[in-house]
């Protein structure tokens, strides 16, 4: 098996991020070879300050690390340091439908949200996602619910390919998503019909990764809930719904097994005080070795340089049998499928 993901280097990661991909990749790192990156250019498709994204690479980098990522265990690199992912987007646009990218929920809510360019790369950005994956023949691809509709565009994609490319073989894998059976939305907790984030979210509402034990509690305690004291999971009670899966991601619980133990509890403090103690007692070994990882960039950047060598060696043999089978550059005499 083999898994690859991508996180974008902008903004500071919140529990979402954390239940949703983060502690995914640490847990991919024992079912197969993993490859995680670190998306900069898709974090190039919107406004943003040079000198920040690249303070912001390395932050993510080393709470990646920090969180349990393993540089001998997994490849760790940064997306622009792999060539191959830029030039396999523009060959797999020749067999990406423009009517599929107009449909893309994504691109209609970031487009509504920017106030001077809508670029391009914002459209052709789902085609980038789909070269990230396709590059590395990846079978698995761990991601948030919000990013379902993507990777069912990769999979049109590499259907479309060998459909039309392939000559009876499946030069590019069909991967499958991975999302999380709890925790895959983890939502705003001053407004639980909002998914947790940290553009369109409250502050007080977000619990980011490296929040100091006194704010995560401090932010929990104000969490919306209801009028009333029954702990079960309802649609008509989403604050303490959201709680609920919080709890059982935090403390290795299923959902049904915290409402059982929180059967007798007297009411929502309760709850919040013990969804306080289990996501500060999951996120604190995290912010501590973040603290001593960030503060050497050297090693941060050779973790990168490492992994973006051994991550273009699988690459560019993708490449070059997509640009064999596409009539693209010179003949080779011989093909190999890896």
């Amino acid at each position: 098996m083999r898994i690859f993901s991508g996180i974008q280097p902008t903004g500071s990661k919140h529990l979402g991020n954390y239940i949703g991909a983060i502690r995914q990749y640490v847990e991919g790192q024992d079912r197969g070879e993993a490859l995680y990156c670190i998306v900069d250019l898709h974090a190039i498709t919107v406004s943003y300050d040079p000198h920040e994204l690249r303070s912001s690479l390395y932050d993510l980098c080393a709470l990646l690390l920090a969180a349990g990522l393993d540089a001998q265990r997994c490849i760790l690199f940064r997306q622009s340091d792999v060539l191959e992912h830029a030039e396999l987007t523009w060959l797999l646009a020749s067999v990406t439908a423009f009517g599929d990218l107009q449909r893309m929920h994504q691109f209609k809510d970031k487009s509504a949200s920017q106030r001077e360019l809508v670029s391009g790369g914002l459209f052709f950005y789902p085609v980038l996602m789909a070269a990230d994956v396709l590059a590395y023949r990846a079978t698995d691809v761990p991601v948030g619910d919000d990013q379902r509709q993507h990777v069912e565009l990769m999979r049109d994609i590499a259907i479309r390919f060998n459909a039309r490319f392939g000559g009876g073989e499946e030069v590019l894998l069909v991967p499958e998503h991975r999302i999380p059976s709890v925790g895959a939305r983890i939502m705003d907790l001053q407004d639980p019909a909002r998914k947790m984030s940290t553009t369109g979210g409250s502050e007080q509402g977000t619990i980011y990764v490296l929040d100091e034990p006194a704010t995560i509690v401090k932010k929990i305690a104000s969490a919306v809930t209801d009028s009333g004291r029954e702990i079960v999971r309802s649609p008509e009670k989403a604050g303490v719904s959201n709680l609920i899966e919080i709890l059982a991601v935090a403390s290795g619980r299923t959902p049904q097994q915290v409402e059982a133990d929180m059967a007798d509890a007297r009411g929502y403090g309760d709850l919040k005080k013990a969804v306080a103690e289990a996501v500060v007692a999951m996120l604190a070994p995290v912010r501590e070795r973040y603290v001593r990882l960030r503060a050497d960039e050297g090693a941060l950047e050779q973790i990168l340089a490492d992994g973006a060598a051994r991550a273009s060696e699988i690459a560019s043999h993708t490449l070059a049998d997509v640009r064999e089978r596409m009539g693209v550059g010179a003949p080779r005499q011989t093909r190999t499928l890896r």
